[in-house]
């Protein structure tokens, strides 16, 4: 069964805290211009002496300024929306000497720890056993569903197959789907298995090109602009199954963001590159669970939008996340860039998440 990690306090009696200064802020003096020397955040836990009192920056994420609002309230803020006169808070160290600590190491470890300077398949790969992966994601799953948020980004490579749309939806049907991230693709290609039972022209079962089957996606678009939305097309043409149809049927967000290959796009679809970050953001803010499937620039900017913590009724409990993938290069990017201590799986997507939808309950 699922047991919630133990979270620990700094001790902030410890003379290093104590003798640490508060910290140093400067006010903004432009729009989307910070000061010189501002402190920009990490994943993290991070506190800030304020006052002679260390306080918790409760709402992080990867590359942002902390702003000290007039209540004592600790903002971390994105740099191109500071506002002129807000107050910055400045520094670049990180263990109390600027009067901020960085806290890596508040949830205990129970990792099996292994002093071999040698050892085989330390690092995890396309030959790495993720039984045990799963069996703790279905826990996890199980308790996330009434207590937690669970957010997927997702890539195309879902909609390609009748087993992994299927799943998806009797997740989202069962209420364990929460929100979900992607792009114009995944939900035209999903659109399209729906009204003509392919995916770029090719059947979603059979994997058989279909006559002129290139022209299919195009024209499933043409037809959902023509309808003016995605839940408008959906009852247009009577379409019961898929994602999409799941999110939709059961009141579950969505955020579609663009790219400059897309085609169409559909309605729904953000256009706006910083508006999209921005949606992402806010359907991220209160996420506990996140699942990154097969995508990998949605991936990391998930992964960099979003803390390795929450506090929840004023309990600071982990965030877990998950990057799955048939590239090793992507679930390694993942950790080059620093987004978060994720699980990486690398194995087929649709696989996965056929396994997901079977494994809970």
């Amino acid at each position: 069964m699922f047991r919630m990690p133990k979270y620990t306090k700094p001790d902030f009696n410890a003379a290093v805290f104590q003798n640490a200064p508060d910290v140093k802020t400067e006010k903004a003096v432009r729009d989307g211009v910070v000061p010189e020397y501002f402190h920009s955040t990490s994943i993290y836990p991070e506190y800030f002496k304020i006052n002679g009192a260390w306080t918790l920056a409760e709402e992080s994420r990867m590359d942002s300024c902390v702003v000290l609002r007039e209540d004592g309230h600790l903002d971390v803020v994105e740099q191109r929306n500071v506002k002129a006169g807000d107050t910055v808070i400045l520094g670049r160290t990180e263990r109390c000497e600027e009067g901020i600590f960085l806290h890596v190491d508040g949830f205990e470890n129970e990792k099996e720890e292994n002093n071999d300077q040698f050892a085989f398949r330390m690092n995890r790969s396309r030959e790495t056993a993720f039984a045990k992966d799963y069996q703790e994601l279905f826990d996890l799953f199980e308790y996330e569903k009434d207590h937690g948020k669970i957010v997927f980004v997702m890539g195309p490579a879902c909609s390609f197959d009748h087993d992994a749309r299927l799943a998806m939806q009797s997740l989202a049907d069962r209420g364990y789907v929460h929100g979900l991230l992607a792009g114009n693709a995944l939900a035209t290609h999903d659109l399209e298995a729906g009204l003509l039972r392919t995916t770029l022209g090719q059947g979603i079962y059979s994997q058989r090109s279909m006559p002129n089957g290139h022209y299919n996606h195009l024209d499933v678009l043409n037809k959902v602009r023509r309808c003016g939305s995605i839940p408008a097309f959906l009852e247009e043409y009577s379409i019961h199954d898929g994602i999409i149809y799941g999110l939709v049927k059961n009141n579950i967000p969505f955020v579609l963001t663009g790219s400059i290959r897309d085609d169409g796009p559909l309605p729904e679809v953000i256009g706006d590159a910083y508006q999209g970050q921005s949606a992402m953001r806010d359907m991220l803010r209160d996420a506990t669970t996140v699942v990154c499937l097969a995508t990998q620039l949605h991936s990391i900017a998930s992964g960099n939008m979003i803390p390795s913590f929450r506090v929840r009724d004023g309990i600071v409990r982990p965030v877990y996340f998950y990057a799955v993938d048939i590239s090793e290069f992507v679930t390694n990017k993942l950790h080059d860039r620093g987004s978060l201590g994720a699980v990486t799986m690398n194995t087929n997507v649709q696989d996965f998440v056929t396994r997901l939808s079977k494994g809970v309950r």
